[in-house]
């Protein structure tokens, strides 16, 4: 049999079969490579290891975020266009709503779902129709083409439509296993945020007005209790959940620590008086500036002596002027304690289903500002209803702070 045109690498000189005067029409062949060579190109070291998990799990995260958009748009889009077509082509409403523009990839989907079914690839009957088996593209095209359908439920096609072209290039990229860079996760992860909101699935969370849920904790938070974000410092706390996020708009706030510096020194004097005249109530319990337990912490830290003192008493000094700008004092209680601290905390309208906490523990040699940092989640975010005060942290925390609160003090 010919080469077809295409010259085969020649074998090494010298060998039988490799002579150079070999007949005419003789094809020469390589000779095979020793199998001991080809080990260490196949090998992956730590580095390679580490980048393949790392696409690996930015790859599952945009997935998640897809899968959701994409079951969203599929209900939106049967409960718009099943009650026009349905009745009168019954099954085959799919097909006749994409018309003859859409005839050529919804008869495809008919083809997939009817090998599916022989194959019995389909195991829940919920996933027996045509419209399970449209992908994220082709579900777009049939909201613009019956967009009028559509315009009362939505103020903007043109959103829409942009949403959902930056989810396009996420797209192809994870069906393909292709690299997605944090960049563009970010930009997925934003527009499927966006667009979940825009079809009506943003206000199942009361506190996702205060803290976004995020796709992968709505799916396995479970497993972590209430805790909802790990940052190893306040910094990292603040890059993403500023000050404002977190009290901007609280009903109620309860905080117990050394000197509350992430409320006192991050959100301003104005902003608490605007934000306890609107009818916050605010109770803060700090530790007694003159107490041994202050000392003690001076001594972990390293720090001169009644440096850490003196801190704490200038953010109760400033926190008693914001006390008294307000028209209602005693929705604005401050007071100390003398126990040594544990840790500190700042519960959100933790008195409800709409709670978010920032809590922190007191380690020897770290400051406040270094220490690792949980954000929980109260109330109904947890995925098993009923459970909130069996695996959730947040009722923990809560009850120690009016224990401690009941032993405290009053400031004048």
């Amino acid at each position: 049999m010919g080469s077809g045109g295409l010259e085969l690498p020649p074998g090494d000189e010298g060998h039988e079969g490799n002579s150079t005067d070999a007949p005419p029409g003789t094809v020469s062949l390589a000779r095979p490579m020793d199998a001991g060579a080809i080990g260490p190109e196949l090998d992956w070291d730590a580095d390679a290891w580490r980048e393949v998990r790392t696409r690996a799990q930015r790859a599952g995260r945009a997935y998640i975020w897809l899968n959701l958009v994409e079951q969203r748009l599929r209900s939106v889009v049967a409960a718009v266009l099943r009650p026009i077509y349905e009745p009168v082509h019954g099954d085959d409403w799919v097909v006749a709503a994409a018309g003859p523009a859409g005839q050529e990839w919804v008869q495809r989907a008919v083809a997939v779902r009817e090998v599916s079914r022989r194959k019995g690839y389909l195991l829940d009957p919920a996933d027996d129709n045509v419209l399970s088996f449209l992908t994220l593209p082709q579900l777009r095209e049939l909201m613009v083409q019956h967009w009028p359908c559509f315009e009362p439920y939505f103020d903007e096609r043109r959103d829409v439509e942009l949403a959902l072209d930056e989810l396009e290039v996420t797209r192809n990229v994870v069906s393909r296993n292709r690299a997605l860079s944090e960049a563009v996760l970010g930009q997925a992860e934003r527009a499927s945020a966006r667009l979940l909101e825009m079809l009506g699935t943003a206000g199942d969370v009361p506190s996702a007005r205060r803290l976004p849920v995020d796709a992968v904790e709505d799916l396995v938070g479970d497993r972590y209790g209430d805790v909802v974000a790990v940052h190893s410092d306040r910094v990292r706390l603040m890059r993403q959940f500023p000050a404002e996020d977190i009290f901007g708009s609280a009903r109620r706030l309860d905080a117990v620590g050394i000197g509350l510096n992430l409320l006192v020194q991050n959100f301003s004097g104005r902003r608490l008086v605007r934000l306890a005249e609107s009818g916050c109530r605010v109770r803060l319990l700090f530790l007694n500036p003159a107490s041994s337990a202050v000392k003690r912490r001076e001594r972990e830290l390293g720090i001169k002596r009644g440096e850490l003192s003196r801190a704490v008493e200038m953010n109760i000094l400033h926190m008693r002027r914001v006390r008294s700008n307000l028209r209602d004092p005693g929705a604005f209680e401050i007071q100390v304690y003398d126990e040594t601290p544990r840790f500190t905390a700042y519960l959100v309208d933790g008195d409800g289903a709409d709670g978010v906490a920032v809590v922190q523990s007191y380690l020897r040699r770290s400051r406040g500002m270094e220490a690792p940092v949980l954000v929980l989640r109260g109330g109904s975010r947890l995925v098993k209803p009923g459970e909130a005060d069996e695996v959730g942290l947040f009722p923990t925390y809560r009850e120690e702070f009016e224990v401690a609160w009941a032993d405290s003090r009053p400031v004048s």
